[in-house]
């Protein structure tokens, strides 16, 4: 488990939404390993961030169809964590100064 914690998680989500959520539900927005559970995502971003993560919601996104001139295919598939924090737990700071 210790070598798979960073390829559990691969990058936090910086949108306007993800940033939303943030400030209103005490939750931050991964993009995480398409394989990975909820039990081992909660254990990775535990590990890594040093927090405690209250429960954690997942969603599948499917790759689109897309083109460039003659060139065509599909993006790839990919996972998104929706990890809420427990109460009086330090909000994580990744977009500070976006």
């Amino acid at each position: 488990m210790e070598n798979r914690v960073y390829q559990i998680i691969r990058r936090p989500i910086i949108t306007e939404k993800g940033l939303g959520v943030k400030e209103t539900q005490h939750t931050v927005v991964f993009e995480v390993a398409k394989d990975a559970t909820k039990t081992e995502i909660k254990e990775a971003v535990q590990r890594v961030f040093k927090v405690k993560v209250d429960h954690v919601r997942t969603a599948i996104f499917h790759g689109k169809f897309r083109r460039r001139g003659r060139a065509e295919g599909f993006r790839s598939d990919w996972k998104k964590a929706y990890v809420r924090l427990k109460e009086g737990e330090k909000m994580i700071e990744y977009a500070e100064n976006i």
